[in-house]
């Protein structure tokens, strides 16, 4: 059997009504697209067709049968054909008479090993003998026919069909539905798309950068390589290097200067000073003459747009050397699409991934020379005049151990008692002298540059005090004379360091510190302007690609919103909404049943389940008249005068006015098991067969379903990663990625519906575990486990078959195909419950794809010589089949499709039967 994909589905069709519009083969094939088309899937390459029809459909729609057996494919198609109703029975023969259900008619189309037929005569969905329900229950068949749309459950169906005999069964059901109430499900999901898109802060700068630990290789490549170059950015013999070779020797000569200038023969002598002067002023031309090479190079570096190739070749010129890009730029989108995967794995909303990948782009676009040029004047003439101190010497601060060495000085320099006090005055008069030397020497044109006071007032307040201390204590001359010496000494070392501080300030004030500023700063400016032309196509194909993956995030965030916006409430008597419509998924029909097709024949449609299964009041059928009917049709139990099918595939049609057994016509049955009457809870018009266990939400529903969400968005999102990755990310790529987004959005919505909470959608994170049914429904998984592990006897499942239809059973009750089935998602927990309770593990369990279901099918075959297959032949007469243009007879009898026999035909043919037998 082959294998199923993402993209399999179930293409349900009903041919009891509608049938006549299926006559053709693009007919058929048409509505094999409508419904495929709804649901957002492909053209099938294995087709799979589930037939809802009536035993005596099986031969008036021979046409139909052969045309989904010839379905063109790349593989094989396979038909499921689930029978409901009882047979009309085989013809009389003599006193012979037959009742219902004593043979099964098929053609020898559907005798191919790729179809089966599963024959339920009575749905038995009466939960109480008092309940009188039509045994083809509209409301528990389209829970048996949701069950049979399950791509797993219909293929292991199928391939227990085929080791049955004639590939024929009866089913027997229990089922266990977990699911939420429908307002539940679409509070959740809402909440989920809200959280998914994120809150929109209504501006597009970012509020998070991510650090370039977490970028993926060819980004941070692109984000910090550019600044990890090996190699200068100036060529040794380029004009920008030997300009700044000229500058920088100038003014490592003034600094040779300086050296010698804070020196005492500085202090004596001012050639040191004029020789700093000179080599200050030669840097400066030199800096004029770099500085006008930064410029050119600015202005050459790329216009307002990007750098460009020709633009590197004028900084070529310049000689500046632009690295080679390498390798860098080959993985963008590869790089690209793994940030993404990280940032929605963390658990971020697809707007606060936009302004990653909006600050991602800020950080990689390479920036014009151009933009650089208004930081030339951070390192103009004129910023370096105002980065110097003044233009004369500026007092330096004095420190603290100078002024202690000063006072010390004085101090003991002035312990002389009268009449030699005057020698204190030798202190503080070579503070004086040093400081109108100092000055004098630094001076700046006409003004002669300040000197610190503090020394001075320190030695002369230290000298008074020395004399104060002389005359009280009247020391001797050689006690003076010794301090006078030790003063002196502290005096030189003081001046030493008052003049080394002085000419510093004066230098700095000359501009030695501003023009080293200014040239590193210049060579800066250089260096950043090569690394902004360093891989530059590369990185503006890279910003322009985040760009654009942050706008299509944004768009997609857009359209979450949209879908989490509240439903518009119809007004009263309105009619109903699109089923397909995105607005209305949570309610509406599966898109994999169809539209109203507009059949000629008049019948209710295909797709629309509820009209299908619904009792009809119209006073006509298929076309004709009511007083047309038959009058040898079986009338209902209280001879309401109600009556079965035509044969033709229409369904049960009922008089006017009444229902099944006389009571009044139910209104039309609902689509699918969410707006079925026991939706809401309640068990009184559930099959008894279906147990419902109704859940209010885990604590991990929101965040799951959002997590689902972000899986589906890159899923949706990788053909583009392709296109970027080609060089074609641009606004048709933009577009068809946000469009397959929008497609995929609603069929994850559909999925929820259609499958349930506990399924994951077809694009699952491989490392996400599913979370339990407690942190997704609010239940456990007990339940699904005792029932599934029951053991297999006939009092676990309901037979769906009429007394009648009891009696054409086989009796051997090894030859029954039994099928355990859970969610697969449910698998760990229900194995789990197995092992905890000793219960031995189920080793032929399938585990689906769907969520909502879980229980017991056996498959009962019928008995020998109960299923005749036959081989109809074209009819050249008029005939009431529905458009099928065959008909099958026996000799003598009536006609085996139990149709119209009041209408003429011109011809009878022979019908061959597998056993050969009239």
């Amino acid at each position: 059997m082959t294998p199923l994909d993402d993209t399999t589905a179930v293409v349900r069709l009903d041919l009891r009504s509608g049938a006549a519009a299926l006559a053709t083969a693009q007919a058929v094939r048409d509505r094999v697209a409508e419904q495929l088309g709804r649901a957002g899937l492909p053209e099938p390459d294995y087709p799979l067709f589930l037939v809802t029809d009536t035993p005596a459909g099986l031969t008036d729609h021979q046409l139909q049968y052969e045309l989904l057996s010839g379905y063109r494919a790349v593989g094989e198609t396979r038909i499921l054909v689930l029978l409901v109703g009882s047979s009309p029975g085989s013809y009389a023969g003599g006193d012979e008479a037959y009742l219902p259900d004593r043979r099964l008619v098929r053609p020898t189309t559907l005798r191919a090993s790729s179809t089966g037929l599963v024959w339920a005569g009575d749905l038995r969905s009466a939960r109480t003998a008092l309940d009188r329900p039509d045994p083809d229950d509209p409301a528990a068949l389209a829970v048996l026919v949701d069950l049979l749309s399950v791509p797993d459950v219909f293929v292991r169906v199928l391939e227990d069909l085929r080791k049955l005999p004639d590939s024929v069964a009866a089913p027997g059901v229990r089922l266990l539905e977990q699911d939420l109430p429908a307002e539940v499900r679409d509070r959740a999901w809402r909440d989920a798309l809200t959280r998914f898109a994120g809150e929109d802060s209504g501006s597009g700068d970012p509020v998070d950068i991510t650090p370039d630990a977490r970028l993926p290789e060819p980004l941070r490549a692109l984000v910090s390589g550019r600044d990890a170059r090996g190699q200068g950015h100036r060529r040794p013999d380029g004009p920008v290097n030997l300009a700044h070779r000229a500058c920088a020797e100038s003014l490592d000569r003034a600094d040779e200067d300086l050296v010698t200038l804070r020196a005492f023969p500085g202090l004596l002598h001012p050639a040191r000073r004029e020789a700093l002067e000179a080599d200050l002023q030669q840097a400066r031309e030199d800096l004029d003459g770099f500085r006008t090479l930064v410029e050119r190079a600015l202005q050459g570096g790329g216009g307002a747009a990007a750098p460009t190739a020709e633009a590197t070749a004028r900084l070529g010129a310049l000689g500046l050397r632009v690295p080679s890009a390498d390798s860098a730029g080959e993985r963008v989108g590869e790089g690209l699409r793994e940030l993404a995967g990280t940032l929605l794995g963390d658990g971020l909303a697809l707007r606060s991934v936009a302004q990653h990948f909006t600050a991602l782009a800020g950080r990689v676009e390479p920036v014009p020379g151009t933009a650089l040029l208004h930081r030339l004047a951070d390192h103009s003439e004129e910023s370096v005049n105002r980065g110097s101190a003044t233009e004369y010497a500026a007092p330096p601060r004095t420190s603290g151990g100078v002024l202690l060495m000063a006072g010390a000085a004085g101090l003991l320099g002035g312990l002389w008692q009268w009449p030699a006090v005057a020698a204190a005055l030798v202190v503080p008069v070579v503070f004086v002298l040093v400081a109108l030397v100092g000055a004098g020497r630094l001076r700046s044109g006409r003004r002669t540059a300040r000197w610190t006071a503090g020394p001075r007032v320190a030695a002369v307040a230290g000298a008074v005090a020395g004399a104060a201390a002389a005359y009280a204590v009247e020391p001797p001359l050689w006690l003076g004379g010794a301090g006078l010496l030790v003063g002196l000494g502290l005096t030189a070392e003081a001046v030493r360091r008052l003049w080394r501080d002085a000419a510093d300030s004066w230098a700095a004030g000359r501009g030695t510190t501003a023009l080293r500023t200014a040239l590193d700063g210049l060579d800066a400016l250089l260096a950043e302007l090569v690394r902004e032309h360093w891989a530059a196509e590369e990185r503006l194909y890279c910003a322009d690609a985040a760009r654009s993956v942050a706008g299509m995030l944004r768009a997609t965030a857009a359209a979450a919103d949209a879908q989490a916006a509240p439903e518009p409430v119809a007004p009263a008597g309105a009619g109903g909404s699109d089923p397909y419509g995105d607005d209305d998924w949570l309610s509406a029909p599966s898109a994999l049943e169809t539209l109203d097709s507009g059949a000629a024949d008049g019948g209710a449609d295909d797709g629309d389940w509820a009209a299908a299964y619904a009792w009809d009041n119209s006073p006509l059928q298929n076309g004709e008249r009511a007083d047309d009917r038959p009058d040898d049709r079986p009338t209902d139990r209280d001879g309401a005068g109600a009556g079965y099918g035509d044969g033709y595939g229409d369904g049960y049609a009922y008089g006017e006015g009444s229902g099944p057994y006389g009571a009044p016509a139910p209104a039309a049955y609902p689509a699918g098991p969410d707006d079925a009457p026991w939706a809401d809870g309640g068990s009184d018009r559930a099959p008894r067969w279906l147990d419902r266990e109704i859940g209010e939400g885990g604590p991990d529903l929101v965040a799951t379903l959002a997590g689902d969400l972000r899986n589906t968005a890159m899923a949706a999102m990788a053909p583009y990663w392709g296109a970027v990755e080609r060089g074609q990310a641009g606004a048709l790529a933009v577009s068809r990625t946000e469009e397959r987004v929008r497609e995929l959005l609603s069929a994850a919505r559909h999925h929820l519906w259609r499958y349930g909470v506990l399924a994951p959608p077809p694009y699952p994170a491989d490392h996400r575990a599913r979370t339990t049914a407690a942190g997704l429904l609010g239940t456990d998984s007990l339940r699904v486990a005792e029932l599934v592990g029951r053991e297999a006897d006939r009092g676990a499942v309901v037979q769906l078959s009429s007394p009648e239809q009891g009696a054409l059973l086989s009796r051997d009750p090894e030859a029954a195909r039994w099928i355990r089935f859970a969610p697969a998602t449910l698998q760990g927990e229900v194995e789990a419950a197995w092992f905890k309770s000793g219960s031995p593990p189920v080793e032929d369990a399938l585990w689906t794809s769907s969520g909502r279901y879980a229980g017991l099918i056996r498959l009962t075959p019928l008995r020998m010589g109960v299923v005749d297959t036959v081989l109809p032949r074209q009819s050249t007469g008029t005939s009431g089949t529905g458009g099928s243009g065959t008909g099958t007879s026996r000799t003598g009898g009536p006609r085996a499709g139990g149709g119209d026999t009041g209408r003429a035909e011109t011809t009878v043919h022979a019908e061959f039967r597998e056993d050969d037998r009239w």
